[in-house]
């Protein structure tokens, strides 16, 4: 029986390497790690796409019961303008079905297969995904052992669904009412160790974490989803975002929030989401982010009367434009300034190869 099995296992390496492939797998912390050959498939995949399904790497529309009709997910995958997509309101059944049924529609008509994600926070996945087992509220949770526990519930059903990018955990300061539940409070040392120790846990079972929401809506007058929200002088949790940084945490998520009375980062009255100071001048150059950026959702009231705002998202430096109102037109948006603009276009190449470097890690593209 050894035998049997040790000639098997010749077998599938020599076959591996004969057509080319490596053996070597990753893990979600590799992203950020000096790997030749990693770095050598990002653009070996790169390569072999077109302008078109570049640019579509950097779309995700919502599907679910508070997302997109079927119909019409289905319709963007067909025609290669998405790269992913976001699980919004549903039941865990349904969440497993999409991601099959969305990545066999991508393979067939030739285009790379779709990153998933879900806003699964402590304080929303059994409300946004149902079948999921009871989590506590993040701001129940008062022990490293309970958020331990609670974090690998959620992580065991994002990786029974298929789901690899959670929008979670939010590291804003509890004041603001949108927000208080879903944080861990109004200590800013609970609020670090308590993410850290989140994001750890997930990255370690291959699920991207994600700081929400940069620079800050613990603080703000007002509700993103409604209107347009402000920070009014100093910015006082971007603080927070450090160490989550220093630790690797994958991906941030920038907020509809607009910066005033601040002499180096005011906004001019947009939200940070289309700012050029905060998302490339705050955090990709001065704070040294280089991870996925994403933005909220691009069809909330504090963004979504900024005219091309998902283009305007791109320009400031974001990665990912989540849930755009007019997927068609941002990704038309998007390629036709980079065809005339070259340091957009290499400013949305590296975006892309980010993108397409975490789809390798993840085992989506090979």
């Amino acid at each position: 029986m050894r035998t049997f099995f040790a000639f098997l296992l010749v077998a599938l390496v020599g076959q591996a390497h004969s057509s080319g492939d490596t053996l070597r797998s990753y893990r979600v912390n590799d992203f950020f790690r000096a790997i030749p050959e990693l770095d050598q498939r990002v653009e070996e995949v790169f390569l072999r796409l077109s302008d078109e399904q570049r640019v579509a790497q950097m779309i995700m529309p919502a599907a679910g019961k508070l997302g997109k009709s079927t119909a019409h997910v289905q319709r963007l995958i067909r025609e290669g303008k998405i790269g992913g997509a976001i699980l919004l309101n549903g039941t865990k059944t349904e969440f497993t079905n999409f991601s099959r049924q969305f990545d066999s529609i991508s393979v067939a008509n030739g285009h790379p297969r779709l990153l998933y994600s879900a806003d699964a926070e402590l304080s929303l996945i059994n409300m946004k995904i149902k079948e999921t087992q009871k989590v506590k509220y993040a701001n129940k949770i008062r022990s490293f052992d309970v958020l331990r526990k609670e974090t690998e519930k959620i992580c065991a059903e994002l990786n029974a669904m298929g789901v690899q990018w959670n929008f979670a955990p939010v590291v804003d300061l509890s004041p603001n009412s949108t927000v208080s539940f879903r944080s861990f409070g109004l200590n800013k040392d609970t609020i670090i160790q308590f993410s850290n120790e989140f994001i750890r846990i997930s990255q370690a079972r291959n699920i991207i974490a994600t700081a929400k929401h940069f620079p800050g809506h613990g603080y703000v007058v007002g509700d993103t989803h409604k209107q347009l929200v402000f920070i009014d002088g100093e910015m006082k949790e971007v603080d927070v975002y450090k160490p989550l940084i220093r630790d690797s945490v994958l991906s941030i998520m920038i907020g509809h929030i607009a910066v005033k009375n601040n002499k180096k980062y005011d906004t001019e009255g947009l939200p940070s989401t289309v700012s050029r100071k905060i998302v490339t001048g705050l955090l990709r150059e001065e704070m040294g982010f280089r991870g996925l950026i994403v933005t909220d959702a691009m069809g909330m009231g504090g963004v979504v009367n900024v005219p091309q705002c998902g283009l305007k998202a791109a320009k400031a430096g974001c990665d990912v434009i989540l849930m755009p109102r007019d997927e068609d037109a941002v990704h038309a948006d998007i390629l036709a300034e980079i065809k005339k603009d070259e340091v957009f276009r290499d400013q949305v190449y590296e975006s892309v190869k980010r993108i397409i470097r975490i789809k390798i890690i993840l085992g989506i593209l090979s």
